[in-house]
């Protein structure tokens, strides 16, 4: 049988690239159409088309999951965490079209990424790995789970055990200490430049995974540590008390006081987003608490990277080539995470999807550039295509981006994210994740759990959250 993976497979996978694209409209003078369901499909189809050609991974003697990189090396423009972010913005373009064109593509690149271990902390990576870059693997594991994306091969991890191990890794002692009275680090390495700064975004990554794995599998020990792990946020003032705006982070030396208050249009969507799973989770929130967290995240992020009801970078997007790579890809989680909150929290679905509607048109409308007519640009709110070489990059993020926000536009006609009760069809594990702990240089193994400690783990979880205590040995996570 011919695979992506064989030489064959490769050559036919990318003959089918080629001849498809002989077959795809390119965009008028006007950009893309996106006015009707039939057009934001074809639309889309095309922006999945053209965002493909800047992943190597299916190609022979390339690496699978990852966009060309890293900077350091001379090999691209992307670090290892936007192959990640690759792979769950395709796995969300296959939720809301239908197109099926890339699932082995995914699967394949996801799987290679996962590590001996199992829990995205691949050998040739831990050396320079970050809290989010290993987050942002486990965002898109669960993802897979909750848009029912096809299940991995039985004897390979499946989506809901590697989200959980991203989890478990991340909730382990090692991670976390007293500095700033809690929180993770941004990096894992003691050596790593950065192991000093405790910033938003690893930490949002680990309360948004955790909201929503106690969503879908209804485990109570999920939510406990997703709602510490905000209210650390909140409390350390890298949310405003005032005016929700979000920040970026501080450092351990100055317990987290001298705050940086640069403010990126990703921190304040992971944040919403998980806020609104924790919402659902809690079936209304009676209380309000996170009805009231997702109203005024949304509130400052509308306010602050939607002046014009456009997505806007405020750090950079002022002035070109003052975005790095990174930052240039914002824009598309911004759009994919909102859209997802005005799923689960169906209350705010008037107050964003409109903005949603409006940026897309936006983004759409400037892809004219290229040889194609129709490659995307950064600036949507200029109204006309800037080539991506104005900030130095091949372009994957800025396509990334439109793809994410034309497809996003059929989020009323998609499924909300599946749950173990409703229909949810990925496999968890309990134990993933445990075998690494913290560190992904320990070599100490845990010792398996067993029926009987899976019981008394039951037990001692609930007694000890009650007493706001967390012992790692003796946390059961359900399926």
């Amino acid at each position: 049988m011919t695979t992506i993976t064989s030489p064959r497979g490769v050559r036919w996978f990318t003959a089918l690239l080629v001849a498809t694209g002989c077959l795809l409209p390119a965009a008028n003078a006007q950009g893309y159409a996106v006015d009707t369901p039939d057009n934001i499909r074809a639309s889309a189809k095309t922006l999945a088309y053209d965002t493909m050609l800047f992943y190597k991974g299916n190609q022979s003697g390339e690496i699978p999951g990852i966009l060309p990189g890293p900077p350091s090396d001379g090999k691209g423009d992307y670090y290892w965490w936007e192959g990640g972010a690759l792979m769950g913005t395709v796995v969300d373009y296959w939720h809301l079209t239908g197109d099926t064109t890339y699932n082995d593509v995914v699967i394949q690149g996801i799987l290679h990424q996962v590590g001996d271990r199992r829990d995205f902390q691949p050998l040739n990576y831990t050396a320079s790995l970050g809290n989010d870059d290993q987050g942002f693997w486990g965002m898109t594991a669960m993802l897979a789970a909750e848009n029912k994306f096809p299940n991995p091969p039985d004897d390979q991890p499946q989506w809901l055990a590697l989200a959980q191990a991203v989890w478990a890794t991340q909730a382990a002692p090692e991670r976390h200490d007293d500095t700033c009275n809690g929180g993770l680090r941004w990096q894992i390495p003691l050596a790593n430049n950065g192991y000093d700064y405790k910033n938003t975004i690893a930490n949002a990554i680990f309360f948004n995974l955790g909201a929503r794995l106690a969503r879908y599998t209804r485990n109570e020990t999920y939510a406990t540590w997703a709602t510490k792990q905000f209210e650390w946020l909140y409390n350390v003032n890298y949310i405003d008390h005032e005016s929700w705006k979000v920040y970026d982070g501080g450092h351990v030396g100055h317990n987290c006081t001298d705050i940086n208050k640069a403010q990126f249009s990703y921190n304040a969507a992971i944040l919403a987003q998980g806020a609104a799973f924790m919402y659902n989770y809690t079936d209304g929130d009676s209380d309000n608490v996170w009805k009231t967290r997702v109203e005024k995240l949304t509130e400052g992020l509308l306010r602050d990277f939607f002046p014009k009801g456009i997505a806007f970078e405020l750090p950079c997007e002022t002035r070109h080539g003052a975005c790095t790579p990174d930052m240039l890809s914002f824009k598309g989680y911004v759009h994919r995470w909102m859209a997802t909150v005005a799923q689960v929290a169906p209350f705010m679905k008037d107050t964003i999807l409109p903005v949603l509607k409006t940026s897309a048109e936006a983004a759409a409308k400037q892809c004219t550039g290229g040889a194609t007519g129709r490659v995307c640009g950064f600036y949507w709110s200029e109204g006309a295509f800037v080539d991506p070489a104005v900030d130095k990059t091949t372009g994957a993020g800025e396509a990334m981006d439109v793809l994410a926000a034309v497809s996003s536009l059929l989020i009323e006609q998609a499924d909300p994210p599946a749950t173990n009760q409703t229909g949810g069809i990925s496999k968890g594990d309990p134990n993933a994740g445990t075998g690494s702990r913290g560190s992904s240089s320990e070599e100490e193994e845990m010792k398996p759990i067993t029926t009987a400690d899976k019981a008394g783990a039951a037990i001692c979880t609930v007694l000890l959250l009650a007493g706001g205590i967390a012992v790692w040995g003796f946390m059961s996570l359900g399926d």
